[in-house]
Parts: structure tokens; C-alpha cells; sequence
């Protein structure tokens, strides 16, 4: 009977032994369980936020590119369309006018540029023998919408002799000078910005010596574009305008005939001088020659008349 209630003692310990093992080992598995169920979701998180860092990064690189792209496209410009082309239009016409109408056209000529809302750059008058202004050339700026319609009333005004004209394209030119003046006028803010935060006289110094440089460049450059605008708002014309050249009359009076004479004289006695003088060596030997050859035949007429003598 003893041994019978110890072996019921031993299996209920055993027994219990075994179920709290099972609890223990039930309970790790769990926990293993939970541990392994969590390393994927940290997975995945870290695996998340890679994909979104790379998705901005991305996104950085692709604006970075955008951001150059409009950078080289500030600085070249837009290929300007047929409509926004800069041109310099010029024109030069010689007219050949009437006796007596050179004031009035000089009049006309002015009247016309300031009715287009141009001007008269340059004037010059020109006279004949007697005195009076047969000739002169004017330069008028007009307008170069109304280019076209002034350059035909020039021509109206008179005979025309000769007649050009020029369109010289600056759109480039100017596109190139756009783009310089919004880099340099970049340079001048930072360094504007920069100049503020110096601390050192040294470095403001320094960043003054930049800053002069790059406003240099930015005067120039908007000294040439104020030029360009200019030229392309207001059109040229040259016109040089003139009188018929009178005929000469070489006349049959005696008066002329006389004047005639006289300078026919003149023209001789100028020919006999410049003779003269070219062969005066000539004549120089010459008679030296003749003076030698004299007194030789003296001399020997002398001793004859003195052998006859004797």
C-alpha cells in the first residue's frame, strides 16, 4: 500500500512537472511567435521609409534637372519667333531736284520726319560757285512701322539716281545681352547679401572690388541694349539731294576770247622755262665749247697776221 501511494505521488509530480513544462515551453513558443511576427513589420517599415527616401531623392535629382534646364535656357534664350526679331533698318537715296527748290525740299524733308514722329539727326547745306545752296544731304529718323511709307514720299520728292537700303538682325545680339544681364545682376544680389554679413574690412573690401567689377558689366551691357532699342525703334534715311549741274558755255566773246589767248601764252612761256631749265647743263657745255673753239681760231688768225708781217 505504500509503495502504491508513493507511485501515485510520483505520477501526480510528474504529471504536474509536465504540465508546467508544456505552460513554460507553450509560452515561449508564443513569444518566439511574436518576436518573428514583429521583425517583419520592422522590416517592411525600414523598407517603407527607404522607398519614400528614394522616391525624394528622386524627386530632388528630377527638379535639380529642371532646374538647370531653365537656367541654360535663361542664359541662351528662346529662339525668337519671326514677329519679336530686332532689326536695324537703313536706307540711302540720292534725288536729283529742280532749279531753285533746294530750301523747300530741305523744308519738305524735315516737315516729314517730324509728321512721322521722328527727327533730323544730321543737316549739311552745300553751295555752288555764285553763293547759292544747290546741294546738301539730311539724315531722318522716322518710326519703323512707318519706315516704308516715308521711304516712298523720299522718293517722290525728286529724280532718283541711286537708291539703297539694309536690314541688319540684332535679335541674337540682344537675346545674348538679356541673358548676361540677369546672370551679372544675380552675381550683384549675393554679392550684396554677402557684403551685409562681412565682418572683416579685408573681406568688404574684397567684396566691394566684385561688386564694382560686375556693375561695370551691368552698365555696359544696358548701354548697349538702350542703343539696340533705339536703333531698331527709329528707322534711317540718307538723303543727299543736289541741283542739276549747269552746262558749261564756253562763249565767243572777245572777252573770253582774250582770257583764252592769254592763258595759251602763259602755258608756253610755263613750257619754254621748264625747258630751259631741264636743259640748261646742255647749254652750259655747249658754250663752253664755242668759247674754246672761238679763241683757238683767234689765236692761230693771230700768228698768221704776224707771219705776214714779217
Amino acid at each position: 500500500m505504500k509503495i502504491k501511494g508513493l507511485s501515485l505521488k510520483l505520477l501526480f509530480i510528474l504529471l504536474v512537472s509536465v504540465l508546467i513544462s508544456g505552460m513554460v515551453f507553450t509560452g515561449c513558443i508564443a513569444k518566439a511567435a511574436r518576436g518573428e511576427a514583429a521583425v517583419p513589420e520592422a522590416e517592411f517599415t525600414t523598407f517603407d521609409e527607404s522607398a519614400v527616401a528614394m522616391e525624394e531623392a528622386v524627386g530632388e535629382e528630377v527638379a535639380e534637372e529642371e532646374k538647370v534646364a531653365a537656367d541654360t535656357e535663361a542664359q541662351y534664350g528662346e529662339v525668337p519667333v519671326a514677329g519679336d526679331r530686332k532689326v536695324i533698318k537703313t536706307a540711302y537715296i540720292e534725288l536729283e531736284i529742280e532749279v531753285g527748290e533746294f530750301e523747300s525740299t530741305l523744308f519738305e524733308l524735315t516737315n516729314l520726319a517730324e509728321q512721322n514722329g521722328g527727327f533730323v539727326s544730321n543737316s549739311q547745306s552745300y553751295s555752288d560757285s555764285e553763293g547759292n545752296l544747290t546741294s546738301g544731304s539730311v539724315t531722318i529718323r522716322i518710326p519703323s512701322n512707318k519706315y516704308n511709307s516715308a521711304l516712298n514720299r523720299v522718293k517722290e520728292m525728286g529724280t532718283v539716281k541711286s537708291a539703297s537700303s539694309s536690314g541688319q538682325d540684332v535679335t541674337q545680339e540682344y537675346t545674348d545681352l538679356e541673358s548676361r544681364l540677369r546672370n551679372y545682376e544675380a552675381q550683384e544680389e549675393i554679392l550684396l547679401d554677402l557684403m551685409k554679413e562681412s565682418k572683416k574690412v579685408s573681406d568688404s573690401l574684397e567684396v566691394q572690388r566684385e561688386l564694382s567689377v560686375v556693375q561695370e558689366q551691368i552698365e555696359l551691357i544696358k548701354g548697349r541694349m538702350q542703343y539696340l532699342d533705339d536703333m531698331v525703334s527709329f528707322s534711317t534715311i540718307d538723303v543727299f539731294f543736289h541741283e542739276p549741274e549747269p552746262i558749261a558755255d564756253p562763249g565767243w566773246g572777245f572777252v573770253e576770247a582774250l582770257k583764252r589767248g592769254l592763258r595759251g601764252a602763259v602755258n608756253v612761256f610755263n613750257w619754254l622755262v621748264r625747258a630751259i631749265i631741264v636743259t640748261a647743263p646742255l647749254w652750259i657745255l655747249i658754250g663752253t665749247i664755242l668759247i674754246i673753239v672761238w679763241r683757238v681760231i683767234r689765236a692761230r688768225k693771230r700768228r698768221i697776221a704776224r707771219k705776214e708781217q714779217k
